[in-house]
């Protein structure tokens, strides 16, 4: 079924809506991310336990990263026309409850955390429109350059903390609650899904059992928990790495975490267009086998300068790259009325991919004093992620292309 909406003069711009749907995933990473810079004033604030505080910042990531599931079946459904604008007005809510109520006691911060991780899940409608309005040969860009609206994250580490200071700790949350509800306006004003969209017509319990018979949306979440889960790995945990390691000041390892998290978020474009040059096979063979040996560099320990820094910021860009080119691939394998659906699952194993590395790294660091070992483990598991992507993911790519040209 085809959606028969009709576009108003001026409105429907391929460039115009990539803009607008990257703007709306940056803004909702922003409020997405609220909660981190803020831990330490609220673990003093409210006399927080270590665990206590870890749990206030990993409930928003968790429901965000769940939450792309539904999310983006629900985009192949209603469009990214109406999700959009919906889930901005919504996330705006608990951003204000965050500002002016809930922070009085831990179960507050909980339960705004909990809907605050609305915002997370943007990202699993903004693939699946963007995908609608681009010739096949350009998407990788196209989604690539959305992709780097997870930057947001970046404007909240950046912003949140001087806000703070300039204002009060309500500033920042009342803020981004303004410029939520002002993109939403705009979005619903301006947006517009593409005119030849697909709309599915299957239940949507249906769609989901479906999405997870296909051998792509496994082998895309594989590899995307490995190249986005160690670009939310390392944005989380190089600042303690980098202080334990290498005896930096706190603010030297928040600096050095920035420049590797706006590495990674300029690199995801290009690996998206690197794709639609040379194929996503050919770009994530080569992110892994230099994610694999900058791991093993670094497992050694090197001087951070210049070596160390090298090695991290080539497994930014790498990382950066591969989360670009996985989804170039997603892009090419998964019929028009699935690409919200499978993204859901995808996003989701990428989030949550990014919550093992660190636990591994601390207890192994607290087990031996020592990083090497799991850095090792790092290199060992691009180096696999590299076989499979070189077998299994060339396989069903070049089983898509056969199909294509016998004109099934």
């Amino acid at each position: 079924m085809t959606s028969t909406q009709d576009r108003p003069a001026g409105a429907g711009r391929p460039a115009l809506m990539l803009t607008l749907a990257t703007a709306g995933f940056a803004l909702n990473f922003w409020a997405w991310a609220l909660l981190s810079p803020l831990g330490p004033l609220f673990k003093d604030s409210l006399k927080l336990t270590a665990f206590e505080q870890a749990l206030m910042v990993a409930v928003p990531v968790v429901v965000g990263s769940l939450g792309r599931i539904p999310v983006g079946a629900l985009t192949d459904r209603y469009g990214g026309r109406i999700m959009f604008p919906v889930l901005s007005a919504l996330t705006a809510l608990p951003v204000l409850f965050l500002g002016l109520a809930g922070r009085s006691s831990l179960l507050a911060l909980l339960i705004g955390g909990f809907f605050l991780g609305l915002g997370g899940t943007s990202f699993a409608i903004g693939v699946p429109f963007v995908n609608a309005w681009f010739p096949p040969e350009r998407r990788g860009l196209a989604i690539g350059i959305f992709g780097a609206g997870m930057g947001g994250t970046a404007i909240s580490a950046l912003t949140t903390v001087p806000l703070v200071r300039a204002g009060s700790v309500a500033t920042p949350f009342l803020i981004t609650a303004a410029v939520l509800v002002a993109y939403a306006i705009l979005a619903a004003v301006l947006l517009r899904d593409a005119p030849d969209r697909t709309v599915p017509t299957e239940p949507l319990a249906q769609r989901m059992r479906q999405t997870l018979r296909l051998a792509v949306t496994w082998q895309a979440s594989a590899l995307y928990a490995i190249a986005f889960g160690g670009y939310v790995a390392f944005s989380v945990y190089l600042p303690a790495y980098l202080k334990t390691g290498y005896g930096l000041a706190q603010s030297d390892a928040a600096n050095r975490m920035a420049g590797f998290v706006l590495f990674a978020v300029v690199m995801r474009p290009i690996g998206g267009w690197l794709s639609d040059r040379f194929g996503p096979v050919r770009v994530l063979v080569g992110v892994f086998g230099a994610v694999a040996a900058c791991a093993a560099v670094q497992a050694f320990s090197p001087g951070l300068m210049p070596l160390g820094t090298m090695a991290f910021l080539a497994m930014a860009a790498a990382l950066g790259a591969g989360s670009g080119a996985v989804f170039a691939m997603v892009a090419m394998l998964v019929p028009a009325n699935k690409v919200g659906s499978v993204t859901g699952v995808v996003g989701a194993a990428g989030g949550l991919g990014g919550f093992i590395p660190p636990l591994v790294m601390g207890a192994l660091y607290g087990g031996l004093g020592s990083y090497a070992l799991g850095l090792a483990a790092l290199a060992l598991v691009a180096a696999a992620a590299l076989a499979f992507t070189a077998t299994v993911a060339k396989r069903s790519l070049q089983q898509h292309f056969r199909v294509e040209k016998a004109g099934v």
